[in-house]
């Protein structure tokens, strides 16, 4: 995820709907990737051995700047800071998924052939290994990549400000992750710790949580628990599947929520109900529950969405 704030104070919605149509024309969605390659300096620099990411670097170059699916959005803000805000979910794309399944495939084979019977997600990579460290290049890789993506959107959603707005500036750009696995130092040990839908939230540091389309999302400094491993939430999560979402939630009733709110929404039909409000937890009690991880900053109210 990444954050950016504007010099704007406010937005007209006209203004905003011509922001969104900009994005929109720019920013490839969904299943979607850009018809031309993009330019190879967005790309991280490779170094060393990276099989999966060389086997599949050339489809990168049509995926970088573009935001996927599921729960991945660009989001415009107005914070409790007074300005508005941009931010921006989402990661590796079909790169990061390539790599995650390939070093899953080896250490699923690695396993059974030691004779341990570990079920898929669960299979790990002996250090010993010569696939553990080809793994972590690789890992460490499409978190630049995803970086990388997310920048690029960035770019595309500035120039979409400026395009309506020329005299718009932008400041204090956030970056976190919250997929990656981390060596770090924890009760005296080196270990690595995998974050999955977790965030780090060490002393200080600059974070964000966010709830759904129709809720606030946070800006937050953690405190540096050792008892979380120096970590938070990353969003709301789910309350229910996609499935039983799209099954029962009541699609007038979602849009009609978000109509009352003056949200530019994403919800077209009932195949979007599983990324309603209404299929995600409460972010207000989520945050509640991790007052002891991390210091709220600034609140960010939702105003307008764009989602694939």
């Amino acid at each position: 995820m990444c954050a950016l704030r504007t010099s704007l104070t406010d937005i007209a919605t006209d203004d905003l709907k011509e922001v969104i149509k900009i994005i929109r024309d720019t920013v490839p969605v969904g299943f979607n990737h850009h018809t031309e390659r993009q330019d190879e300096a967005w790309m991280p620099e490779r170094k060393g051995e990276l099989p999966i990411v060389a086997q599949e670097y050339e489809s990168a170059l049509y995926q970088i700047g573009t935001l996927g699916s599921g729960n991945h959005f660009i989001e415009i803000q107005k914070g409790s800071d007074g300005y508005i805000w941009i931010m921006v979910h989402s990661g590796s794309r079909n790169l990061g998924f390539t790599v995650a399944n390939h070093y899953d495939d080896v250490a699923q084979r690695l396993n059974r052939d030691a004779g341990e019977d570990v079920s898929r997600g669960l299979a790990f990579l002996p250090e010993s290994s010569e696939y553990f460290d080809l793994y972590w290049r690789e890992m460490n890789y499409c978190l630049e990549f995803a970086l990388a993506n997310r920048k690029l959107m960035m770019e595309r959603v500035e120039a979409a400000f400026m395009e309506v707005l020329p005299e718009v500036e932008f400041a204090d750009f956030i970056n976190k992750p919250h997929n990656f696995a981390s060596e770090e130092e924890h009760f005296g040990e080196t270990v690595i710790v995998h974050r999955k839908g977790a965030t780090r939230a060490r002393k200080g540091e600059w974070g964000m949580i966010p709830g759904s389309q129709g809720t606030r999302s946070f800006l937050v400094k953690g405190k540096g628990e050792p008892m979380s491993f120096e970590s938070c939430s990353h969003g709301a999560g789910r309350i229910m599947s996609r499935s039983q979402a799209r099954k029962t939630l009541d699609l007038k009733e979602e849009v009609k929520a978000l109509k009352d709110r003056g949200i530019l929404h994403a919800i077209r039909n009932r195949k979007d109900l599983d990324e309603a409000p209404g299929s995600y937890k409460d972010i207000d009690e989520v945050m509640r529950n991790q007052t002891g991880l991390v210091e709220v900053q600034i609140e960010l109210r939702p105003l307008a969405v764009v989602k694939g």
